[in-house]
């Protein structure tokens, strides 16, 4: 099992442009490799026998229709809510190293 350190965490923290006080970072180390075991414990059900599925149940939603409308309002509405935006644009960090 790969276990999450500081070093990983401090990556992840700026990939996600979240920021964890000091205080934090323990407990977050705690719970993200809580669950990295948990997900090691499900890596070893045979699940071989089982046909893959999306939805336990054989019904599926439905369905709007797709149809196009047009209201010149929608972006600055969207890039009200981003952290940074500019040109109606989204800015976002590099995160190719």
């Amino acid at each position: 099992m790969q276990k999450i350190d500081s070093t990983l965490l401090e990556r992840l923290q700026n990939l996600s442009m979240l920021s964890i006080s000091q205080e934090e970072k323990e407990h977050t180390l705690q719970e993200l490799n809580k669950f990295l075991e948990f997900v090691d414990i499900l890596d070893e059900l045979d699940l071989s026998s089982l046909e893959a599925t999306f939805s336990p149940i054989d019904i599926s939603a439905p369905l709007r229709k797709d149809e196009p409308h047009l209201d010149p309002t929608i972006a600055q509405k969207v890039l009200r809510h981003a952290p940074k935006a500019m040109d109606n644009f989204f800015i976002v960090p590099k995160i190719i190293e």
